[in-house]
């Protein structure tokens, strides 16, 4: 096969979570187990870090990956979902795999991939570890997709465990409280290995602290050691104000992998890491420039919040109109979101306009019901059926003083840049 029919088969076999949703879900972690053992375990030939949380995880995962990297390590990366290129999603010191590893994974274990059914998802973690494994990698920072008791990515035994933060997320699968989703989350606690927890929470830190314990896992909370108050405070590419909490986390993360024999991390490397996050790991999405006169910003935020940490960013910048391109998918409370950006818009006291639009992703929330349902609610603005014709519309509207912002969806920031791009 050749790599596109390779990600054709990849795709087909069982659909993605992240494209169609719910159909694709699988509660069973078996598979993955069966998988590795038939590839002969290559989640235990290297050392790793997992990462989990509603919010923050891939921030998090970057910014350590590339601390590592300045320190001198062969740093693996497994992030999910991609943006424009599949290989996004495994990483060696920020170079994507290359094409024929993932053709030659598939050519030699067909056999296994197609008999035991195993989802997209699944093959690509089988892919990844095993990628990893063979390129002797000195560790692999490793994130959950969702939830993390039964995230095929919970195979690991790592060095360190963290959980950014717990949020109202993809509670059809989680649960419906956040104490429901911290305990999948916390699903990724291990005997004896120390975890971090980014954010403390009065309705998730007692399930926490309590099976941590029951783990016999060393539990810290980065927020109670460390607080900082603005961004500029640390020299970074990634500038959204929400980064303080991600920059805490990763602070107390490698303070705990200072107190591993088996790490040295200088402050320089510790401050370079930081200050080269994008250049080192190529992390995209993230409050992203595509354009200027006027200022056009791609925005991963889809959540509440992510959208609320959104807004600290967006309330210190000074702009005469806000242009908000805006497309979900259809198992988000899109109703909700809408009227929580109206409600911070009017409070900041902003002129905005809508241009709605939608992902091209079958999970996507068709642009029609979306435009008819914020019409319910009383937001007016037109509809296209593509990002990159949305984008084109509000850029064309607005003076070079005004701001055009693009977000709602991790897939329609991915349509975003890849049209930006052409």
């Amino acid at each position: 096969m050749t790599y596109q029919e390779t990600l054709d088969f990849m795709f087909s076999q069982l659909p993605m979570y992240h494209r169609i949703g719910a159909a694709a879900y699988k509660a069973d972690i078996q598979p993955t187990i069966d998988m590795m053992a038939a590839l002969g375990n290559p989640e235990h030939k290297f050392r790793s870090i997992h990462v989990a949380g509603t919010n923050g995880k891939g921030s998090v995962s970057h910014f350590l990956a590339s601390i590592l990297q300045e320190a001198g390590y062969k740093v693996g990366l497994y992030t999910s979902p991609h943006l424009v290129d599949f290989r996004e999603r495994i990483r060696i010191n920020g170079e994507m795999i290359p094409q024929d590893e993932v053709v030659n994974f598939v050519a030699t274990h067909y056999q296994l991939l197609t008999t035991h059914s195993l989802s997209f998802f699944e093959m690509t973690v089988g892919l990844a570890f095993d990628y990893f494994a063979r390129q002797q990698v000195d560790i692999a920072v490793i994130e959950v997709g969702m939830g993390g008791r039964l995230d095929s990515t919970n195979v690991i035994k790592p060095k360190l465990s963290i959980i950014t933060n717990i949020g109202l997320d993809h509670t059809q699968f989680l649960g419906d409280t956040l104490e429901k989703i911290a305990a999948e989350k916390a699903g990724i606690i291990k005997d004896n290995v120390p975890v971090v927890i980014g954010e403390t929470q009065p309705e998730t830190a007692p399930l926490f602290l309590r099976t941590a314990a029951e783990h016999h896992a060393p539990i810290s909370f980065a927020d109670q050691h460390y607080h900082i108050d603005r961004i500029e405070d640390y020299t970074t590419e990634l500038t959204g104000e929400y980064q303080k909490k991600n920059i805490a986390t990763v602070l107390e993360a490698v303070d705990v992998l200072r107190s591993n024999s088996e790490f040295r991390i200088q402050n320089p490397e510790l401050q370079r890491g930081i200050a080269r996050v994008v250049t080192n790991t190529h992390l995209h999405g993230r409050w992203q420039t595509i354009g200027t006169a006027p200022l056009t910003i791609c925005e991963t935020a889809h959540n509440e919040p992510g959208i609320r940490a959104m807004m600290d960013k967006l309330k210190n910048m000074s702009f005469s109109h806000l242009h908000l391109v805006y497309g979900c998918v259809n198992d988000k409370d899109f109703s909700h979101i809408l009227q929580l950006l109206t409600s911070q818009f009017s409070y900041y006291n902003f002129h905005y306009s809508f241009y709605f639009t939608q992902p091209s992703v079958p999970r996507r929330l068709p642009v029609a019901d979306l435009q008819a349902a914020a019409r319910r609610l009383g937001i007016e603005g037109p509809a296209y059926e593509n990002v990159g014709d949305a984008i084109r519309a509000a850029r064309t509207a607005a003076a070079p003083d005004d701001f055009v912002l693009v977000t709602g969806s991790i897939f329609l920031i991915a349509d975003a840049l890849g049209d930006s791009q052409k």
